[in-house]
């Protein structure tokens, strides 16, 4: 019965993740095209994606810690959630690239007040279920959204014929849905922390070592990561495709990263990190087809491009929650955020100059930091499945 509760709890998180989903990923899909419309450069764009993801992630620490705190899980995540969607159409009524970057940068800081909170949660949720299982089923629902968005906005450039207004207006109906599922769930459960049955762990006043050097590993993942507003303007710029066909990109991007997060997840449950490195290996090769190549390379990097991304979003947050006890984790979730942002915020400044100055080098750079991490991480592997064994949490 618990398992259950549990279950249907994890699905409907990741049901208001879907149509969250929908929304601003729709939105990060055409948001570098619409800034170069704007008249932004590639600079600019590496350094918004960049300071976004600095502020969505450095914020959690705050955010994780007050969820931790106070346990208002739920009132922390509803505000991020209202301010994290309800930024994206207003995006419709901008006519300057730097009023756009203002709503940009606060759609990720609502993501940054309600993810430690929305995290927390779900970790107690997918207990039972595993952890692995549990943040892949919500993964999968979460870009689920995030494949049908691009082809929402998609539809409505081809019809408008790239008025990208439209397709930032339209953006209003899945935010509301995902909002209102979000204050269903909190009805229907108003402490989730139960959810999770107790086991008994070593006492410790800090976070493991493990934890640490796990950290410093994605960090570097992070580093070499391009986001996919500079993917975007590299498709524009370059003339590679047509306007409504970015977005189309992106959700089958989306659509690799859910069907990644969800067999990665069993995956993880049975071997462990080792799942983390073989997706490593795949997700190593997607700046040379993106940045490199022609349409069909291109169409081929987005599908591996989402398969690190369906990693990054499941199976690493699973090893966090094996690593942290119940009441700590949305700090934890937080700080871990907090380091993963700061060093996508350095890898999207930097890789968005890169890109003004030589696309080799950028290419160079991406796998070079994502090899480092592939190695860190191949390092302390043995150690972390033996960790988790020894502290009876897998």
């Amino acid at each position: 019965m618990q398992l259950k509760k549990a279950t249907v709890f994890v699905i409907l998180l990741g049901c208001t993740s879907l149509f969250s989903d929908m929304t601003y990923e729709a939105a990060r899909s055409i948001n570098g095209p619409y800034l170069e419309v704007l008249g932004a450069s590639a600079t600019t764009v590496g350094w918004v994606a960049g300071l976004g993801e600095l502020l969505g992630y450095g914020l959690r620490v705050i955010s994780g810690y007050l969820s931790d705190k106070t346990k208002n899980y739920w009132a922390i995540t509803l505000v991020g959630y209202c301010i994290n969607l309800l930024s994206v159409p207003l995006l419709a009524f901008v006519g300057f690239w730097q009023l756009a970057i203002v709503l940009m940068i606060l759609e990720r800081i609502g993501k940054a007040i309600r993810t430690p909170a929305r995290d927390a949660m779900l970790s107690f949720g997918a207990h039972q279920m595993g952890q692995g299982w549990g943040f892949g089923l919500h993964e999968a629902l979460d870009q689920t959204g995030a494949t049908i968005g691009p082809l929402l906005v998609s539809a409505a450039l081809f019809i408008k014929n790239n008025n990208y207004q439209s397709a930032y207006i339209i953006l209003f109906i899945p935010a509301i849905i995902a909002i209102s599922l979000l204050i269903y769930a909190k009805n229907i459960y108003p402490h989730p922390e139960h959810l999770e049955i107790k086991t008994k762990a070593l006492a410790t006043k800090g976070y493991p070592k493990l934890y640490w050097q796990y950290l410093m590993a994605i960090a570097f993942i992070a580093l070499g990561y391009a986001d996919f507003p500079l993917i975007a303007f590299h498709f524009k710029s370059t003339h590679l495709m047509a306007d409504d066909i970015i977005p189309l990109l992106y959700a089958l991007a989306m659509a690799s990263d859910g069907i990644a997060a969800l067999i990665l997840g069993k995956i993880f449950d049975k071997i462990g990190t080792k799942a983390l490195i073989f997706t490593l290996l795949i997700a190593l090769f997607f700046g040379p087809m993106v940045f490199l190549g022609g349409m069909n390379w291109a169409i081929a990097g987005m599908v591996v491009w989402g398969i690190g991304m369906g990693a990054q979003e499941s199976i690493v947050k699973a090893t966090v929650a094996h690593f942290i006890p119940p009441e700590k984790r949305g700090t934890a979730f937080g700080v871990f955020n907090a380091v993963f942002g700061l060093f996508w915020f350095a890898g999207s400044a930097l890789m968005g100059y890169l890109y003004d100055y030589s696309i080799i080098i950028l290419v160079a750079f991406s796998i070079i930091v994502q090899l480092i991490a592939l190695v860190l991480l191949a390092a302390i592997s043995g150690k972390i499945q033996q960790y988790f064994h020894t502290q009876q949490i897998r």
